[in-house]
């Protein structure tokens, strides 16, 4: 590990947040986040949504055209993966195993939601944003690793760090590494931790069976629902895409994207991802209002790590890279063939 990446441990919440919202111990929650009290309509609201956009597509709108589809198929398919992510942040109910059971069908296919949870909220211990090792959500390499891979892999994830790459091929790699990840912990992990990997598997089995049984009665074929979940997966990167970046003080690292629009909407606001970091317990319909309360003190918080809009995104960065594929702060090696 390297120091320079570990500088300035203490979290986000712990600089920025305000005592009365943050959550305790200024760290982002590991394993149980905190329920609501309630039942958080809208949010329940876009679930029946979602699962109904994905029903439509896959048994209405085929006699429309094959095309509409598969963009109705992707759109429900952002959706659905950003309403997990909101209950792995304990919503919208005040009732774990309800919250769970709402989003536990496997739409995006290849994504078990257990394996997602876990390393989402790693993801969360700020301290450790963007770094190689203890990140998993990071898309940074050691320098270390870089130097050793070979011209036309470097020239793959070179592509992979501009928005065009991430769309294009950011799913398909990002499967391959998170699958490759998992096998090596399921070789070299603790006991414990491999039992709760094979066990997320074991239930995505049983999530993604109903999904797959659904999609072979339609009328849309196979390659199109592939197509269009592969879509979705390529939506969602142009989130994640800039989310974090290197920077020496953690709360340096995380993005806010001013944007209000059907990108916005579809990743449940969490283009305010500062404000997200800060205060993870905070419903996604109530992140812009609370980022444009206190917008100055949020930019302040993250060093002014701002973009006005995905179009500014776009424009930025649709051909060329955001970041090196090799973390910047991390020790460089002597020689870089």
């Amino acid at each position: 590990m390297c120091v320079d990446v570990k500088r300035n441990q203490s979290s986000m919440q712990a600089d920025c947040a305000d005592p009365e919202t943050s959550d305790k111990g200024g760290r982002a929650p590991t394993r149980r986040p905190a329920l609501p009290k309630a039942v958080e309509v809208p949010t329940l609201a876009l679930i029946g949504l979602a699962y109904g956009m994905w029903l439509a597509a896959l048994f209405v709108v085929p006699g429309w055209g094959v095309v509409w589809a598969v963009l109705l198929l992707a759109l429900a398919v952002t959706l659905h993966s950003s309403l997990q992510h909101e209950v792995i942040h304990g919503h919208p109910t005040p009732w774990r195993a309800v919250n769970g059971a709402l989003v536990a069908p496997a739409l995006a296919l290849v994504i078990p939601y257990m394996r997602f949870r876990d390393t989402h909220l790693a993801h969360h211990m700020d301290a450790n944003l963007t770094d190689p090792y203890d990140d998993p959500e990071s898309n940074y390499l050691d320098p270390v690793v870089w130097a050793r891979l070979a011209r036309p892999m470097r020239a793959l994830l070179r592509f992979n760090n501009t928005l065009a790459g991430r769309m294009l091929i950011g799913p398909a790699l990002g499967q391959i590494a998170f699958m490759a990840g998992d096998w090596r912990l399921l070789r070299e992990a603790p006991a414990q931790q491999r039992r709760a990997i094979l066990s997320a598997w074991g239930w995505h089995l049983v999530a993604v069976l109903p999904v797959l049984a659904l999609a072979m009665l339609s009328p849309l074929p196979l390659w199109a629902v592939v197509l269009g979940t592969y879509l979705g997966l390529s939506i969602l990167k142009i989130r994640t895409f800039l989310e974090h970046q290197a920077h020496e003080m953690t709360r340096g690292r995380t993005v806010i994207v001013e944007d209000r629009g059907p990108l916005a909407w579809l990743f449940l606001n969490n283009n305010y991802h500062v404000v997200h970091h800060m205060h993870p317990r905070v419903p996604w319909y109530k992140l812009p209002a609370l980022y444009h309360a206190r917008s100055a003190r949020f930019l302040a918080c993250n060093a002014g790590y701002r973009y006005r809009s995905y179009g500014e995104v776009f424009a930025r960065h649709f051909l060329r890279a955001k970041d090196p594929v090799p973390h910047p702060l991390m020790d460089q090696p002597e020689t870089d063939s």
